[in-house]
């Protein structure tokens, strides 16, 4: 699969199966999230994997949304510092990498909000210095799974300017 078929194909799975992803299909997927890039490369993240089925299960409700981290075969919470806004936008950089190398591993995902964040951190041990207000679910979908079709993406043409807005 090539990188434009991954991000044209990937789809959000919120239901997984109950096989285990394989340490070895795990490290491939953390491996990607390492390799994003960075502001001046300085890789401000940690990754938290957490495979425990109890942890999965509090974790989830950590967040308005996040149930499906309870059937995750895994997650992983994106750590970073809380003092740089671009901390966030290298957040979501690792973020979409390790998405994607998931994906073309045959693996779905799934982001969510951790909306009492201390409640997460506490739970994973996480320094106060550190945030912790995302979570990736990982998984082989559900032999049940289906995409939601919410509307499709909007055109191009709607959302691009040229020059200027």
């Amino acid at each position: 699969m090539n990188v434009l078929d991954a991000i044209q194909d990937k789809r959000a799975v919120r239901q997984f199966s109950d096989q285990p992803v394989p340490d070895e299909v795990i490290r491939q997927i953390l491996d990607a999230g390492r390799r994003s890039q960075s502001s001046k490369n300085t890789q401000p993240w940690s990754f938290v994997v957490v495979r425990d089925r109890h942890l999965l299960e509090a974790l989830s409700k950590t967040g308005t949304y996040a149930g499906h981290l309870a059937g995750a075969a895994f997650a992983v919470v994106l750590v970073g510092a809380t003092d740089s806004r671009w901390n966030h936008f290298d957040l979501g950089q690792a973020s979409a990498y390790l998405q994607l190398a998931a994906w073309e591993l045959g693996v779905g995902s799934c982001i969510a909000a951790l909306h009492q964040e201390d409640d997460a951190r506490a739970l994973l041990g996480i320094p106060a210095e550190a945030s912790a207000y995302a979570a990736l679910s990982f998984g082989y979908p559900a032999a049940d799974f289906t995409p939601a079709k919410m509307g499709g993406r909007k055109p191009l043409d709607e959302i691009a300017h040229w020059e200027k807005w």
